[in-house]
């Protein structure tokens, strides 16, 4: 396994998904250690294995003492430490601060490099130097895109302009884009501002609704979508009443349910897809496990996405964590569709026996060009070095056993190694580095 190994170590990767906190937010804050391994994934494990809520939010409060909220911590860490969220903490630790075992012993040991870390070229020492990532997706749930470009190209969600369930909705994201919004014709000509205004800044659109709803977009009529818009603006049967930060009471419009607000979603989820096409932008798509506890999985089925593809033949789904548990779904739905692509973001890091099962299967099912290898999806550099780390290890053993077993040939496999952790991704953002 040398060669191949040694290959894929050596390999520059490109990164199809993140969250990173900028390198200018990062080194303007304390470097806590609780407060930026917990930030996700881990904590869920924490919280699953039986942490309280209120223990994990005591145990980020910078105003106790670190060993004191670690003990809150440790009982969980070693019931839930065997897991893969985990292994790429341990991966990161290790490498990045020379710490094999994280524990009372060495938690401010941890907490004092960090420290020592923490200052502008950390990013770079972490995200070029030691794991070899050329560029990396930013998707910055707020709709960032003013990134480090050193890093960094970002994707947007324009959830603001799906997500309307009241009159206070429609004001807000009226002031955030200073244009006046009082129809449907207003909110799409809204959306098409705010494309232009930023198509020059970003790489794609983000789809991320499987958090709130089950994602399916049903086709709906303009008729429709306006009757819901209009309900909004005029919903007056019942009021919230609340005080504001600076002591003013309130009263406005109570917002309509999730239920009926669906055919506006949906009608905005198609004119983004509009833009998308128009603008020749591919579409990223949250499918699978959802981040977090108490999550409804069925919620995100790539199946539910099927009447998009066929419609929208012309854009490119990029088509998230390989749809975990439906994985062998989206492998048929990327068989069939020449759009939708196959992307394994934060896989290896949820399982890596999952993920290695999957890829198998894939290049047995999908053309090379179609999967998408790697995404790190971590809000620090600690998770995304682990991560990348990882996926190699991975990829490198699934090309290995295809090998093995004269499914590939060397050459074959390293040029799938490549197209899989760096060339595929280049080609469907249309990214040039």
């Amino acid at each position: 396994m040398a060669g191949l190994y040694e290959f894929i170590e050596n390999l520059w990767i490109t990164d199809s998904h993140e969250h990173t906190v900028q390198e200018v937010e990062r080194v303007s804050s304390e470097a806590d250690p609780l407060q930026i391994l917990l930030s996700q994934y881990a904590s869920s494990d924490l919280i699953s294995s039986g942490l309280s809520l209120e223990d994990y939010v005591r145990a980020l409060n910078l105003n106790v003492p670190l060993k004191e909220r670690w003990r809150l911590i440790e009982p969980f860490w070693d019931k839930a430490k065997n897991t893969t969220y985990f292994e790429v903490i341990k991966i990161a630790l290790n490498d990045l601060y020379d710490i094999s075992e994280l524990d009372e012993n060495t938690i401010e040991v941890l907490a004092e490099k960090m420290r020592s870390l923490n200052k502008i070229g950390f990013y770079k020492w972490v995200l070029k130097d030691k794991a070899k990532i050329r560029i990396s997706i930013f998707d910055g749930i707020a709709d960032i895109v003013d990134v480090d470009r050193e890093f960094f190209v970002p994707v947007v969600r324009l959830e603001d302009f799906i997500l309307l369930r009241s009159r206070e909705d429609v004001r807000r994201l009226s002031k955030s884009i200073k244009i006046p919004i009082h129809s449907l014709k207003g909110l799409e000509s809204a959306l098409e501002s705010k494309v232009q205004s930023i198509i020059n800044k970003i790489v794609g659109f983000k789809i991320a609704l499987a958090y709130r709803r089950d994602i399916h977009f049903e086709k709906v009529t303009f008729n429709d979508a306006e009757r819901v818009f209009n309900k909004i603006m005029s919903y007056e049967r019942t009021f919230i009443r609340y005080t504001s930060p600076d002591g003013i009471r309130l009263t406005m419009s109570d917002e309509i349910s999730v239920e009926e607000s669906l055919p506006l979603q949906d009608y905005m989820v198609h004119k983004i897809l509009e833009m998308a096409s128009k603008y020749k932008l591919p579409v990223q798509v949250h499918t699978g496990l959802q981040e977090g506890n108490l999550n409804l999985v069925s919620n995100s089925n790539p199946l539910h996405l099927a009447n998009l593809f066929m419609e929208y033949y012309d854009v490119k789904f990029d088509i998230f964590h390989g749809a975990y548990p439906y994985v062998r779904e989206l492998a048929v739905l990327a068989k069939n569709f020449p759009n939708v692509y196959v992307d394994l973001c934060w896989l290896h890091a949820v399982s890596s026996s999952s993920v290695k099962y999957a890829l198998n299967e894939l290049l047995d099912m999908v053309p090379a060009n179609k999967i998408i290898g790697f995404g790190g999806d971590y809000k620090h550099v600690e998770g995304v070095y682990g991560h990348s780390r990882l996926a190699r290890k991975n990829v490198a053993e699934v090309l290995q056993d295809k090998v093995d077993r004269g499914h590939f040939s060397l050459d074959e496999a390293e040029n799938i190694a490549k197209m899989l952790l760096h060339d595929n991704l280049l080609e469907v953002f249309r990214l040039s580095v």
